[in-house]
């Protein structure tokens, strides 16, 4: 009996603001620095420096980004 009300308590807190551990994090900053890098490396292949220079400096802002929420996440 306990758990299911713990279980319906669960499911009301989460319906209710959205998520079960709002201080975390995903790694969804850095998945998008990678994706930004693999398109600056395409794009100075191909010879299309502007591109390239442009998706380099998003993938670095993104790593800032991730590195930044990674140490607010330990340290909270």
């Amino acid at each position: 009996m306990d758990a299911t009300i713990a279980t319906a308590v669960d499911h009301q807190l989460i319906s209710l603001f959205g998520q079960s551990a709002p201080l975390q994090f995903s790694g969804d900053f850095l998945q998008w620095a990678v994706i930004f890098f693999v398109i600056a490396i395409i794009a100075a292949v191909v010879g299309a420096r502007g591109v390239a220079g442009i998706s380099m400096t998003v993938a670095k802002w993104f790593v800032i980004i991730f590195l930044v929420l990674a140490v607010i996440s330990i340290v909270l």
